[in-house]
């Protein structure tokens, strides 16, 4: 009796595992567990993914930086209230109800994590989050200042032609466009996934576990509390479709052969980790939140070190000033780096004193991008340094496109 109980136990187990996942024929066996080809998951043949506020925050990230953007080409003077509520999502201030009316900002997530800012590990604190926000909504004033019709010199905000493309530049020579749209995608987007949404304080918080094991759902909804937060951390990557934002940059990084398995791992992680839970199976789920922080942490390192090395090839012409786009990319990531988190420590692989010594020796010359000189150099040393850190070489960052 009690083999047959056991056999009958086993066999209810494994088809649980072998249908809650999804419909897709394509699912493949991995370590026991159902793992679909695509983000798909099923109960009662009804989905359980919700990404909803994700795919907002993304959506209005891509408009705030667009309206930075619009406002350049057109040779208009950018509004700081206009971007205040972008931020703050007030005023209705973006393209669609949708957006307006969806109760969702960038504001209130930015640097919100649990693990770096609630619990204060990896070095966060309630100090730097007001900082943080604080040095964003000065990026408001810059993109201001750099709109107001004069053409940027050593010194003066202004705005500089680039081929096809009109951008806007801090006095210093800061792009305030790139600061906010790679800075946001690190302190916002990043920070959610790695420090909050994938951290098992806020997977397994309160009854979350024992109420997924037993497959107890959301009041009003198909899916387990943490089901729905592990789907939040996808959102934040893949949660708008069109390849934007750290979904492009993957992709991105992945095209150099010397980091060709990144895309991958993080997509077959999620998925793989999405499975686990349904099978209750959290030793797996732990293991992938392992493989996508240390993977999702190559993309801002390789893009950083890429676009300092692309700034200083091309400080030799126009000044220097066609390279403070490519410089200002490399600023945007180079702040994303606080907000990796390195599982074997769980805090930064490059600590918040460690980055801001970068980025103020980034900005270090005279009237900051403008001393070409002082960057030429000293790019080659900044870009070791987060290389190193980040297990590459330089050599290998340089043949991403």
């Amino acid at each position: 009796m009690r083999l047959t109980n056991y056999f009958l136990g086993s066999l209810s187990i494994a088809l649980f595992i072998l249908t809650s996942c999804s419909d897709n024929d394509d699912a493949v066996q991995e370590n026991s567990l159902s793992v679909p080809q695509t983000y798909t998951f099923e109960r009662n043949s009804a989905t359980t993914v919700d990404f909803g506020g994700q795919t907002s925050r993304i959506l209005m990230l891509e408009e705030l930086g667009n309206y930075i953007k619009g406002h350049a080409t057109a040779g208009t003077v950018v509004d700081v209230a206009t971007l205040e509520n972008m931020y703050t999502n007030t005023n209705n201030p973006f393209s669609t109800s949708d957006l307006n009316t969806s109760g969702k900002q960038l504001k209130d997530k930015t640097a919100a994590s649990k693990d770096y800012f609630v619990n204060f590990g990896g070095g966060g604190s309630s100090a730097e989050q007001v900082e943080i926000r604080s040095n964003f909504e000065a990026q408001f004033l810059n993109a201001n200042d750099a709109s107001q019709g004069n053409v940027a010199v050593a010194g003066t905000a202004g705005s500089y032609v680039d081929g096809s493309s009109t951008r806007l530049f801090a006095a210093n020579g800061v792009e305030p466009q790139q600061i906010l749209l790679k800075g946001l995608m690190g302190a916002c987007l990043m920070d959610q996934v790695l420090n909050n949404y994938l951290s098992v304080a806020v997977l397994d918080e309160a009854t979350n576990r024992v109420d997924n094991t037993n497959k107890v759902v959301v009041t009003g909804k198909n899916y387990t509390n943490m089901e729905h937060k592990w789907d939040e951390a996808y959102g934040y990557i893949y949660g708008a479709g069109g390849g934007k934002f750290w979904d492009s940059y993957i992709n991105q990084v992945n095209a150099d052969v010397d980091f060709n398995n990144v895309k991958a791992d993080i997509e077959l992680a999620f998925r793989k980790g999405r499975a686990a839970i349904v099978a209750n199976d959290y030793a797996v789920r732990d293991a992938q939140i392992k493989i996508i922080k240390e993977q999702l942490a190559k993309v801002p390192a390789v893009r950083a070190v890429y676009y300092l090395k692309s700034g200083k090839a091309k400080l030799i012409t126009d000044n220097g000033a066609k390279a403070f786009h490519a410089l200002s990319e490399a600023y945007g990531f180079i702040m994303a780096l606080r907000y990796t988190n390195n599982p074997s420590t769980d805090a930064p692989y490059l600590s918040k004193a460690e980055v801001n010594a970068i980025l103020a020796d980034l900005e270090a010359g005279t009237n900051g991008f403008w001393d070409v000189d002082y960057l030429n150099a000293n790019i080659d040393a900044m870009a070791n340094t987060i290389a190193t850190r980040f297990g590459f070489t330089v050599a290998q960052a340089e043949t991403v496109n």
